[in-house]
């Protein structure tokens, strides 16, 4: 039987790198069911985690560049819980949408849940060509490989933490989502999808803010899949 809601520790994980811009606007509109909220400062220079702080935050610095060492020093500053939520820190995800992405969970009928950003509240130029593209083929082989429902990467996401650790999640860069997914199918866990909102983020994307930064951004996650579907 799952536990009682008010029973239940839920920590967000937030990577970041210099979204002074945004930050504050992210954390403040977290629902209060969440017990602490965790921003993994990744070498920022703009004053991220002094103003994550300020809202509330705690912070972990992490200097070498990197979206999932960012995950992977938030979840070892989180330390006991049973949920961990991860979204990202420039405003394009609604953390009110929270609420409807925990409930599988916290119903006991799921173990992780995706947010996906592909349906109609999806706001335009939120998402560009490259990232459809690169979201359809990766979902589409993991459909290959593994006959996976996935149909987004998207960061906005929730797990139990007992089901993260059976992940031995590694993926220090942009395959970190979908290492996430991978091995989620491999290891046979209780999945979902639940729409979630998504909107333009604040400031300049490090993956399709520059050209370098989406082919970087589709060698990772594609490499990623094959050498998940190589390894028993």
């Amino acid at each position: 039987m799952p536990k009682p809601l008010k029973e239940l520790v839920i920590k967000v994980v937030i990577p970041a790198r210099n979204e002074v811009q945004a930050i504050t606007k992210v954390i403040d509109a977290i629902p209060d069911i969440v017990s602490e909220i965790i921003v993994a400062d990744n070498g920022s220079s703009d004053g991220t985690a002094e103003a994550a702080r300020a809202a509330g935050a705690r912070t972990v610095f992490v200097e070498t560049p990197g979206y999932g060492r960012a995950c992977l020093a938030g979840i070892a500053l989180a330390g006991e819980c049973d949920i961990l939520v991860f979204l990202d820190g420039d405003a394009s995800d609604y953390p009110e949408d929270m609420i409807e992405m925990l409930a599988p969970i916290l119903s006991g009928e799921k173990d992780f849940v995706v947010g996906s950003r592909l349906n109609p509240t999806l706001e335009t130029g939120a998402l560009t060509l490259p990232q459809r593209f690169g979201n359809k083929l990766a979902c589409f082989l993991m459909k290959l490989f593994w006959k996976s429902t996935f149909t987004d990467l998207g960061p906005f996401r929730a797990i139990t933490k007992p089901a993260l650790e059976r992940l031995n999640m590694q993926a220090p860069t942009f395959g970190w989502t979908v290492e996430m997914q991978t091995r989620a199918l491999k290891q046979g866990l209780r999945y979902s999808e639940v729409p979630v909102r998504y909107r333009p983020r604040i400031g300049t994307s490090k993956i399709s803010g520059t050209v370098s930064g989406v082919i970087l951004a589709g060698y990772y996650i594609l490499s990623t899949i094959f050498i998940e579907a190589l390894r028993k």
